[in-house]
């Protein structure tokens, strides 16, 4: 029986009003790179991505989100049937704490019109894959990544313990939107298990034979 992988990809919008949102530069590369090393290991391949210009390969399942909510929801209800997952997708972490059902002016922002300043609430948006590490069974592993610009690996470390991640692939701000970059493996114990540079598709590759390694087939 073949064994399907979940992959995160991608950002996620949290919208201010109809036309107005936060969100940040993911392009989805790496996802798309994950997904096709993982159908060229012989596994399926689901998608869970938010909006992005990259074709995904033919051969994958893409499920298309817009909002973090809607990743949460399309990812815990996919996760019980998968091998493992990975999380290269780059969520909002915070959402405006309300929604405005219409544009808002400048005038309304800036409390007068003008060149002002304002103030945004904002509130917590679900943690995808912690919630995943939640209900996770045994003989299913998942792996996030981390995004980190400084302490990496003990951010990361932190990160993988506190979402029960089995893996942590560690990379910077220089991988955002870029077709190459660098990327550490690290094991729960702190263990770098392996440290890899250059395009996404052969790092990817990199990572599906240290899965298989690692957790068999």
């Amino acid at each position: 029986m073949k064994k399907s992988i979940l992959i995160t990809s991608g950002p996620t919008r949290e919208y201010l009003d109809p036309v107005r949102y936060i969100s940040n530069a993911s392009s989805g590369r790496m996802g798309r790179a994950l997904a096709e090393a993982a159908l060229d290991a012989g596994y399926d391949a689901v998608i869970v991505s938010g909006p992005v210009e990259v074709e995904y390969p033919k051969g994958a399942r893409v499920i298309p989100v817009v909002t973090t909510e809607d990743m949460y929801r399309a990812a815990r209800e996919l996760f019980p049937k998968m091998t493992g997952a990975i999380g290269a997708a780059a969520p909002c972490d915070y959402q405006p704490a309300v929604r405005a059902a219409s544009k808002l002016s400048k005038e309304s922002l800036t409390r007068g019109g003008g060149v002002g300043v304002f103030s945004l609430e904002l509130r917590e948006t679900p943690d995808i894959i912690a919630s995943l590490g939640a209900i996770k069974r045994p003989g299913q592993w998942l792996i996030p990544f981390a995004l980190e610009t400084e302490n990496a690996h003990e951010h990361a470390l932190e990160k993988l313990r506190r979402k029960n991640g089995d893996l942590i692939l560690v990379n910077n701000q220089s991988a955002i939107g870029a077709s190459a970059s660098h990327l550490q493996i690290l094991a729960p114990d702190g263990e770098v298990l392996a440290s890899l540079s250059g395009t996404k598709e052969s790092m990817a590759t990199e990572l599906f034979r240290l899965i298989e390694k690692r957790f068999g087939r």
